[in-house]
């Protein structure tokens, strides 16, 4: 502190001489105290943070950042994740920072820094952007993006709640079979389906919904809309996700352009839908009965409506978002890019039909009884969530106080991306890691199989119990009813399109009835 102020007291004696040498009568007192206090700030901070070590990474322009430089990376090698790891490369390090508007941001892309930071209770937090606020409908709202006691108390209820209505259990079980089987049963041998895709979704959400509101939709264009609604809305924080987090006064001056009115418009639409539900549920509301989710969280809602709660109408909408966007459109594309593997790798799809078939009767829907009985689906499953981690940089992070990772220092306010791309592809983990392997997950093989896909520790996925038996359960089955091939073109390799989310590229599938 000494060293702080004798310097700063040598610039104030520097801007005096100055200013009698060159008789600059128009520096006025107040300014001369604010470029003294100003440099007693920067000093201060610089000495302080002398003896601190922080991650390598590009110099920044004030106020821009490094946006340009991570744009043109993301455009140049197609996605943050393959921008994130080229900057790693270029300096040398997993763990790197930079400045995206005046925001403090390290990524890291190791296995060791991504347990370490999933596991610290210092990186639990979410950042306070308007970007997060605009997916929670203006709000800071929901499950997934909220922190500390909200959060807490909110995930906590979810999970209690759910379970109780039969999450993880025999109840999840039967209706995930359930619309399996209505799915299987609607489909038409040899017609060829350019969007499958949609036709997941429906199973996905249904069951989601049938948790949430009790039933599973009854009218098919409603849930037309809903799955459209969460598509587009996907897509549009995919283009809006860069310039909007940003630049978030852009929306004044492009509207249309940075996307912004699109997301609004989607977001009242999903509010309408789901706000419609929860209306009808009062309607009929009991206090002795719970139904489903939204029965048990307004039962908390209206004991609680007298005193302060989170308990809200906004914040049950919200957690209805959270579980269906996060149910729905991740558990679909995991299944999306399965199925494209067996388009491309004839030979994987017929080892897995001759495993299925030999537990299960022809044309019968799987049960989680026989999945121990399957290690060779299971491995499928496995490789193909290692190669495409639809979510492959996971976070944001927000540093709730100064820590270290990697024996580097994270100030207090930083984000943290979390890199999962890299370490599905890193070659020192996996042989081959660009080739479809399902091998290399059994039991008989020695290599590495930490994989990160539903996160880890506190925060991890909480439908993850949902999207596994979701994905064995309808993989299994449509494998044992259906055997896959190419519509009117063939797919010869598999094309990522990159976002926020990871999919498949469009493709053409055919789907053939095995004989009964």
């Amino acid at each position: 502190m000494y060293l702080v102020w004798h310097t700063t007291n040598l610039i104030a004696l520097k801007i005096y001489l100055m200013i009698r040498k060159f008789n600059m009568e128009f520096i006025t007192f107040p300014l001369i105290v604010f470029i003294i206090l100003y440099a007693f700030i920067i000093l201060k901070k610089f000495i302080q943070n002398s003896n601190k070590k922080y991650p390598p990474g590009p110099c920044y322009i004030p106020i821009i950042g490094n946006s340009y430089l991570i744009k043109r990376y993301c455009m140049k090698y197609g996605g943050l994740h393959n921008a994130l790891m080229q900057l790693c490369t270029k300096y040398r390090s997993d763990i790197i920072g930079f400045n995206l508007s005046g925001k403090y941001v390290v990524a890291i892309q190791n296995d060791e820094l991504c347990d370490e930071a999933l596991l610290k209770d210092e990186l639990l937090g979410r950042p306070d952007s308007f970007f997060i606020k605009l997916r929670s409908m203006g709000t800071n709202k929901g499950i997934t993006m909220t922190n500390g006691d909200l959060w807490q108390e909110q995930r906590a209820f979810a999970m209690k709640h759910l379970r109780n209505l039969g999450f993880g259990k025999k109840i999840m079980e039967n209706l995930i079979k359930e619309e399996i089987q209505m799915c299987i049963e609607n489909i038409e041998s040899d017609s060829i389906n350019v969007n499958f895709k949609a036709t997941i979704s429906k199973c996905v959400v249904n069951v989601l919904w049938a948790f949430v509101t009790g039933s599973r939709f009854q009218r098919d264009e409603l849930l037309d809309e809903l799955i459209s609604i969460m598509t587009e809305r996907s897509k549009a924080f995919d283009m809006a996700g860069g310039m909007l987090s940003q630049f978030p006064w852009i929306r004044f001056i492009a509207p249309e352009a940075s996307g912004y009115n699109l997301i609004k418009k989607l977001n009242y639409k999903l509010k309408c839908i789901i706000s419609g539900t929860i209306e009808e549920h009062k309607k009929t509301y009991s206090q002795n009965i719970t139904r489903d989710f939204i029965d048990a969280f307004l039962h908390e809602m209206y004991k609680t409506r007298n005193g302060p709660t989170t308990f809200t109408e906004d914040q049950l909408i919200m957690v209805c978002v959270d579980l269906f966007i996060a149910g729905s459109v991740t558990t679909s594309s995991k299944i999306d890019f399965l199925i494209v593997q067996m388009l491309v790798n004839r030979d994987v799809q017929q080892n897995v039909y001759e495993e299925i078939s030999k537990i299960l009767k022809p044309g019968e829907i799987a049960s989680l009884l026989h999945k121990d009985q399957m290690p060779y689906v299971n491995a499928v499953i496995l490789e193909n969530d290692r190669m495409y981690p639809i979510t492959p940089v996971i976070g944001p992070r927000n540093v709730l106080a100064e820590t270290t990772l990697g024996g580097y220092t994270l100030p207090k306010d930083t984000t943290v991306l979390i890199n999962l791309w890299t370490s599905s592809r890193n070659e020192n983990k996996w042989k081959n890691p660009d080739k479809f392997c399902p091998m290399r997950f059994l039991k008989c093989n020695e290599e590495k199989k930490v994989l990160f896909t539903f996160g880890k520790g506190k925060r991890r996925c909480p439908g993850e119990i949902l999207a596994k038996n979701f994905i064995y359960l309808f993989f299994t089955s449509l494998i044992n009813n259906f055997q896959i091939e190419n519509g009117n073109k063939e797919v010869e390799s598999i094309k990522v399109l990159p976002g926020m989310l990871l999919t498949a590229q469009p493709y053409e599938v055919k789907l053939i009835r095995r004989h009964i």
